[in-house]
């Protein structure tokens, strides 16, 4: 087999599991996927909470694009 036989053959081989992910949705069942309940963001006011703990207890830096100590004082 030559070499770009083999590169071929490996990049199927790794994308040909992705593909079994791919699902269509029905258009009776967008109604539901639409739902304020299934929006990640539905609650700014709880999402701006947890930033906020995020931001004064966790001591990383990166996590939820804020930076700062651990202690809170910032």
């Amino acid at each position: 087999m030559k070499a770009a036989q083999k590169t071929i053959l490996m990049a199927l081989s790794l994308l040909l599991p992705l593909a079994g992910g791919c699902e269509m949705v029905k258009p009776w069942q967008r109604e539901a996927l639409a739902d304020p309940i299934m929006q990640p963001g539905r609650n700014p006011i709880g999402a701006a909470q947890l930033d906020h703990v995020y931001f004064s207890r966790e001591a990383a830096s990166g996590g939820a694009s804020v930076g700062g100590g651990g202690c809170g004082c910032n």
